[in-house]
């Protein structure tokens, strides 16, 4: 009964559009206080989780993606994309996607992805030409590259939570976001090649591409010593997070000397902002899985699914539509913090590698930011453009499509993530 009692209040509370972390602590709550659970054993587990040092990664690199963001490497890595692919049909669709690509190596996260190259390509690819429904949709699914290509902070929720290997996940990342990368490029030069878009430019020459790298090297050297120190051994994710800041701290200021005091201060209130949401999230769906634990629902849940199938390809496939569903209504960290407590032992017990499943879970809540009502992204890329999400949510479906088919690679074909693993 307290059971269905918070489910009640939490899907009561997210129809009337409280915000998602209020909304799991309150119907915790009431969940609580209904089975007379003594509050104590939550702010005892609540403590534990946030004592946590994987999780510290978060703040970390979401103020080192920040300070990129206001300073001058994001730029740089637009420019150098800009003198690679330029020259194509379409340019500025596959700069847009490559340099999400790129910063999505930077910061970690989806709405920031789309803040920062959205925020600059969005007018530019209007300007030249492109309708503003194509070119919102580009750049609203580009930027779900921000979590899937390493450092990522679903990521690294998935990883504290359940237990796996935060550095596994990372390097299993990897070959599944440059494969959305690209199927989203594919898809951009079909619908370009269809309706004529766009206007071609003249490919630059070899001196000015090298020239574009070299002004960009401070920004590529940005994955490289970050990923390099954490698949190298010589740090450990959180490590590499603060890395990171100091970095492109002393990027910004001695060298780029783009950094002053108070845009500096604008990105510590920014990042804290930002932070101050994911781990409020964190708090309500903590609580959640920490009672739903203290019920037992997980071995439930264990016995439930085994009856429906003994089959691990029937169980993935299970799992895919139900990800995609809550992916719908669910922001995806807090879907991650909710069911990965749930469905890791459910996993383990059907033989399922537990990184594989990392990475097919955080692809499928991607399709989550691009679509209503939670979609992050469309939000994101609507304040920029002036659209609907109406009108963005019916232009992001072919991008949607793409993905869905690359995720059905990366369900029944392992080798995509674990190869590098």
């Amino acid at each position: 009964m307290s059971i269905l009692i918070l489910f009640v209040i939490l899907i009561a509370l997210l129809i009337i559009g409280t915000p998602i972390g209020v909304a799991l602590c309150l119907s915790t709550l009431a969940g609580v206080i209904a089975d007379g659970t003594p509050i104590v054993f939550f702010t005892q587990k609540l403590y534990n989780t946030f004592d946590s040092f994987p999780l510290m990664a978060i703040p970390f690199f979401l103020l080192a993606g920040d300070i990129m963001q206001r300073g001058t490497l994001a730029n740089s890595l637009l420019g150098m994309c800009s003198s690679l692919v330029g020259h194509l049909r379409g340019g500025l669709v596959h700069i847009s996607i490559l340099t999400a690509l790129f910063y999505g190596a930077l910061c970690g996260s989806a709405a920031a992805t789309v803040a920062a190259v959205g925020g600059i390509m969005i007018p530019a690819m209007v300007k030249e030409g492109y309708p503003n429904s194509f070119s919102t949709a580009v750049n609203a699914s580009a930027g779900g590259l921000g979590v899937l290509i390493p450092p990522s902070v679903p990521l690294i929720l998935y990883g504290a939570t359940g237990g796996v290997s935060i550095t596994g996940l990372f390097i299993a990342g990897i070959i599944p976001g440059i494969l959305v990368a690209i199927a989203f490029m594919i898809t951009a030069a079909v619908i370009i090649h269809k309706h004529d878009y766009g206007i071609r430019h003249p490919k630059t020459s070899a001196k000015e591409r090298i020239k574009a790298i070299w002004d960009a090297k401070y920004a590529i050297l940005v994955p490289v010593i970050v990923l390099g120190c954490i698949y190298g051994g010589i740090t450990t994710p959180t490590e590499a997070g603060c890395i990171a800041v100091v970095y492109a701290l002393v990027i910004e200021t001695f060298v780029t000397r783009s950094m002053t005091l108070k845009l500096f201060r604008d990105c510590l209130a920014s990042s804290m902002r930002m932070l101050s949401s994911i781990f409020l999230v964190i708090i309500g769906a903590t609580a959640l899985g920490v009672f739903l634990g203290y019920h037992n629902v997980d071995r439930m849940l264990i016995v439930a699914v085994h009856t429906l199938t003994s089959d691990a390809s029937v169980f993935m496939a299970l799992m895919l539509i139900l990800l995609l569903l809550l992916g719908t209504i669910l922001d995806s960290s807090a879907c991650i913090l909710i069911m990965t407590p749930l469905l890791v032992p459910l996993v383990r017990s059907y033989g399922v590698d537990t990184i594989h499943f990392g990475i097919f879970m955080t692809v499928a809540l991607c399709i989550g930011f691009l679509t209503p009502p939670v979609g992050t992204n469309l939000f994101v890329a609507c304040g920029i453009s002036g659209l609907s999400i109406m009108q963005l949510s019916r232009a992001v479906l072919p991008f949607i499509l793409a993905m869905l088919i690359v995720l059905l690679l990366i369900t029944y074909i392992p080798q995509i993530t674990l190869l590098l693993v």
